[in-house]
């Protein structure tokens, strides 16, 4: 086979990344050789590829449901945001400079669409099906005339268009007519039909909207995705991944020891890469949460001060929330304390920044031995090292460098010279995101927190976070072959959108 398909949505959070993961998994399971695409993505979750660029999270988890590595090819814009007006601008994986959002819809945007559209003709000549995925709603008829992510890249592309609803909000035929209804005629061509995702019941209930909802547009519905817990992985943005489940909501395994572990994760401004609590999450006995107030770290075992896009912005939000204080407390009476990338910087004894925030010099907490100095050039690796006797691997995205001029090393080399970060009493700090993700080391670290905080916890022996997440997508490539039309799949992406698909009135205003 030789094709493609445009995953979108009715609105934002409609479900278009699982979907597409999903699609992506089922694919691969056939034998077909598939790669995932978004042209722009804005996200604070990102994740380094083997070359060095900087990619969303999502794409990086789709390639894995691909069984493919994943590529600067597949996200080629990524925003940033560094505000509610600006965000950073990442070109093929690498940044290109801080734009308003009126700067970049304004012009920005669409001189983008040939570096997109040769990106997707790329990846197209090399697999037998690339699945694309589209951002918020294809119906957002004020960018349109600059969109490079919806209907723009399946118009120039010739994609076939599946619309997702998620009928657990609400609205969802209303949803799908009027997002049909508000496109032009050329783009409404485009749209093939729809799926429900996140039903509740009886689908027998659903069926004669389904088939209203046919007559009014002339376009079916592929399938319906019953609801299931615990498949938001790698969410693009925001707080609405379930942490006591980003990988195993639906069953929590009993703690191994006497004692379960609570993980307090301080939910800083422009927080990044939240995903690196994941694997903790994925630990039988771990429990974690998202605080904002200095009394709910009083009975947590372990802080985590997460990577953040606006370090100085966070360390202000600390101080005025009294969780700075909090911490500072905490490092001194040697209870546990993790700082990773801008949280690590944070717990440090000062920072130069005048590229993030341009603020100059500001004090750290002064909990590490630590100095930080913010260059241009972005920092974009995936190293590997040892820590407390593990081999341990990351990635790397930050702008700021780090002077460590005391404490013991965090991470090391096989013949023990310092890699990155470093310890004092029971407070940690690493540039390294997704470290955690490393089984042996996750667990000494774990091991490490319940003696400190005098739990009896122990960590489960066979607990892998990499088969938990290949699990998962498989459960998302099960919901798509158990409860989509994949035959009308397949012939969507061998063959486009249906020919003669009646045009819905309004369309698009002039």
């Amino acid at each position: 086979m030789s094709g493609g398909l445009l995953v979108a949505g009715t609105t934002s959070d409609a479900g278009k990344s699982v979907v597409t993961a999903g699609i992506c998994r089922w694919l691969v399971r056939q034998g077909v050789k598939v790669a995932p695409f978004k042209a722009q993505n804005m996200s604070l979750n990102s994740f380094v590829t083997t070359e060095g660029a900087e990619i969303g999270r999502a794409q990086a988890m789709q390639a894995q449901a691909c069984r493919v590595e994943p590529t600067a090819l597949m996200n080629p814009v990524l925003l940033k945001p560094g505000g509610e007006q600006s965000s950073q601008v990442v070109l093929l994986g690498k940044p290109v400079g801080e734009l308003s959002a009126r700067g970049y819809h304004g012009g920005r945007q669409q001189q983008l669409l040939g570096t997109v559209l040769d990106c997707l003709e790329q990846l197209r000549g090399t697999y037998d099906a690339v699945i694309c995925e589209g951002a918020g709603s294809p119906a957002e008829i004020n960018l349109r005339r600059t969109d490079i992510v919806n209907m723009g890249i399946a118009r120039n592309a010739g994609l076939p268009v599946l619309v997702v609803g998620d009928i657990d909000r609400g609205g969802v035929f209303a949803s799908f007519f009027g997002t049909v209804a508000l496109l032009s005629p050329e783009d409404q061509a485009c749209v093939a039909g729809f799926l429900v995702n996140k039903f509740r019941g009886d689908v027998s209930l659903l069926e004669p909207g389904l088939d209203m909802l046919l007559g009014l547009t002339g376009r079916k519905t592929y399938g319906v995705l019953p609801f299931r817990h615990g498949l938001g992985i790698d969410e693009e943005d925001g707080l609405r991944v379930s942490l006591r489940g980003a990988v195993r909501e639906s069953v929590v395994a009993p703690p191994v020891g006497e004692d379960v572990l609570r993980v307090a994760v301080c939910a800083v401004p422009l927080m990044s890469n939240f995903t690196d609590v994941d694997a903790l999450a994925a630990e039988p006995g771990v429990v974690v949460r998202f605080v904002d107030r200095p009394e709910e770290l009083s009975d947590a075992d372990l802080v985590i001060v997460p990577g953040t896009r606006g370090t100085v912005r966070a360390l202000e939000w600390l101080r005025e929330r009294g969780l700075a204080a909090a911490l500072v407390r905490r490092a001194a009476e040697q209870r546990p304390v993790l700082g990773i990338c801008g949280g690590f910087q944070i717990l440090g004894e000062h920072i130069e920044d005048d590229v993030e925030s341009r603020r100059g010099h500001v004090d750290g907490l002064g909990i590490l031995p630590v100095r930080v100095r913010f260059a241009r050039e972005k920092t974009l690796t995936r190293p590997a090292g040892e820590a407390l006797g593990e081999h341990v691997e990351g990635y790397e995205i930050h702008h700021g460098v780090a002077d460590v001029t005391g404490g013991t090393p965090f991470i090391s080399d096989d013949k023990g010279h310092s890699l990155d970060g470093c310890r004092v009493g029971q407070t940690w700090g690493t540039h390294w995101h997704g470290s955690l993700e490393s089984d042996g080391f996750r667990r000494a670290f774990l091991r490490e927190v319940a003696a400190a905080a005098g739990r009896r916890f122990v960590p489960a022996p066979d607990t892998s976070f990499a088969a938990l997440r290949e699990e998962q997508l498989d459960r998302l490539g099960d919901l798509i072959e158990q409860h989509a039309d994949t035959d009308a799949l397949w012939r969507l992406i061998e063959s486009g959108a249906p020919q003669g698909l009646p045009f819905i009135p309004p369309g698009a205003p002039a």
